[in-house]
This record gives structure tokens, C-alpha cells and sequence, in this order.
């Protein structure tokens, strides 16, 4: 299984147990979605490694307890420590309306009311406070916050966001 086929679901943050239990934080709005997991792909060494899931739980609501089949030590919960764990894209719920996973618009095009077609999305930077549409215009990067004031509508079928920006947002980078 490789990154690009899976989403990020966590991080191991700390041990549980002296019996090898550990402690994710995840990255969800919906924690309970995943106290019922049988197996989940952990980043070790830089490979991603299936790992069964004797039994886990929510703890504190937002981390996830989680005994991992032949992880029975404190040490061998420390050589887990930090790890990320990762599970399949086709696990993901499906969205619909104007919800859509970060993963799932690369490619789409962005059209703007008053401008025209801006572009092709390119990526989604998450990493500011407001995440930002990037986008590709002939060679040009333009972007624009993904602001649900700003979206009008998401065609899934012909893969185009419809967006209303304010005025002169665009421009800025032509």
C-alpha cells in the first residue's frame, strides 16, 4: 500500500499500558467513526506496515486506545512511538453537496462568477489559517481561500468548483 492510496489518520502520541496499549491522536471530527477498526497501515521506517488491532476505544474523546495484535511490552510500544497511521482512501465515507476531502479535488477546475475559468486546482495548502485553493492559470499560480462564502457550488460529474471571489482577488496575481 502506498501514501498516496491511503489518508492520514493519526498519530501515536503516547503508551497506554505496560501492556503495549497505545494512544492516537486522530485526525477526524467524527473519532467514534474508527473505535471499530481491525486493521490500520502504520508508518514504520518509512513503509507502511499493516498492524491488526486486538481491541481499541475511545479515551478523552478525541484519542483513540488501541491494543495492537504482538505488541505486548512497553518497548515494543516505544518503537512505536510517534508513528502515523494511515488507512485506505476507499474507507473514507463519501461526501456529497459542498463537502469534499482535500485529496479528491486535485485535478478539479475552478471557475469564478465573474472572472471565467481560472484554472486547475493543483493542491491544497492546509497549512495557514485559512486553507488556500492552488491553482495553476497558464504557468501562473493563483490562490484562494476556501472560504464557504466563496463556494457556490461543486460539480463532481464534470469536476468544477464554482466560486464567487470578491472583486479584483484574482487579479492580484495576473
Amino acid at each position: 500500500m502506498k501514501k498516496e492510496e491511503c489518508f492520514y489518520l493519526g498519530k501515536i502520541v503516547s503508551k497506554f499500558s505496560f501492556k503495549g496499549e497505545v494512544l492516537v491522536k486522530l485526525d477526524t471530527d467524527e473519532p467514534e467513526s474508527y473505535s471499530r477498526m481491525e486493521s490500520v497501515f502504520v508508518n514504520y521506517n518509512n513503509n507502511l506496515v499493516p498492524f491488526f488491532i486486538e481491541r481499541c476505544a475511545l479515551h478523552k474523546s478525541d484519542l483513540l486506545r488501541i491494543k495492537f495484535e504482538d505488541v505486548d511490552t512497553e518497548e515494543d510500544a516505544d518503537d512505536l512511538m510517534k508513528a502515523e497511521l494511515y488507512l485506505p482512501l476507499t474507507l473514507l465515507p463519501k461526501l456529497d453537496g459542498d463537502q469534499f476531502y482535500y485529496h479528491e479535488i486535485i485535478g478539479f477546475k475552478i471557475v469564478d462568477a465573474s472572472f471565467g475559468e481560472v484554472g486547475i486546482i493543483k493542491a491544497v495548502n492546509d497549512t495557514t489559517a485559512q486553507a488556500l485553493f492552488e491553482i495553476d492559470h497558464n504557468g501562473t499560480e493563483i490562490l484562494i481561500p476556501m472560504n464557504d462564502e466563496f463556494i457556490d457550488k461543486i460539480d463532481r460529474e464534470s469536476n468544477v468548483i464554482h466560486v464567487k471571489t470578491p472583486e479584483g482577488l484574482i487579479d492580484l496575481y495576473l
